[in-house]
């Protein structure tokens, strides 16, 4: 039976969303060591695509160069987290009044489903999954919002958001928060939608600030 060898392109980015999801889960974490040659080997593909996501990872902020033969999982800064909570806090408030605003049934129903996903996870403590719920969540209010600018603008740094979230295991408090927000979007209030938004995402730089550097945010 042949082989049919996949694209390298297919190859590179299947490569990319692995090692993305192991810097997000925390199997890969700060300061860890990026080696092409031990990666190749252990996805089963040869060094270029694993070169190339490497150089993909470097541009979206998950890891740097120490040197130029050494490549690490970056560490976090109290910088990194407040600027792209700024961005988050500007953007998501907006897009939460937007969404009570041009909300349907529909999509609606999507945010209701998710919840209930949501609450599952958080039953079972599981992490990674809680993780990509939210994230599917908060996507989705910036897809009723019905601004494609909007959306093109928070993708490149969703990753890094994700990222810096899935160290804050408050899930349960996150779970009740989502499900104020829901409320909120659903009331088709947007100043109230705008205002949950708002302290959410305060809520959760703190929580952050907390679970990454052990110290409070006022």
């Amino acid at each position: 039976m042949t082989t049919v060898e996949q694209p390298l392109a297919a190859v590179r980015e299947r490569v990319l969303a692995e090692l993305r999801q192991e810097i997000i889960a925390g199997r890969l974490g700060p300061g860890d060591r990026l080696v092409e040659r031990e990666l190749a080997e252990r996805l089963g593909v040869s060094r270029v695509p694993v070169r190339e996501a490497i150089r993909a990872l470097v541009a979206e902020g998950f890891v740097t160069f120490e040197t130029p033969r050494r490549t690490v999982v970056r560490r976090l800064t109290r910088t990194d987290v407040t600027e792209l909570f700024e961005l988050r806090e500007a953007l998501e408030v907006f897009a939460a009044g937007r969404a009570a605003q041009r909300a349907t049934q529909e999509g609606l129903a999507e945010l209701s489903d998710l919840l209930d996903s949501a609450a599952e996870a958080t039953r079972t403590a599981d992490g990674e999954a809680i993780t990509d719920i939210n994230t599917r969540f908060h996507d989705r209010i910036l897809a009723m919002a019905g601004n494609s600018l909007l959306t093109s603008v928070m993708e490149p740094v969703d990753g890094r958001l994700r990222w810096m979230t899935r160290r804050n295991e408050e899930w349960t408090h996150l779970l009740a928060e989502h499900r104020e927000l829901y409320e909120a979007v659903a009331s088709g209030d947007a100043d109230r939608a705008r205002n949950v938004a708002l302290t959410h995402v305060k809520t959760n730089y703190r929580s952050t600030v907390r679970h990454l550097f052990d110290e409070d945010q006022d």
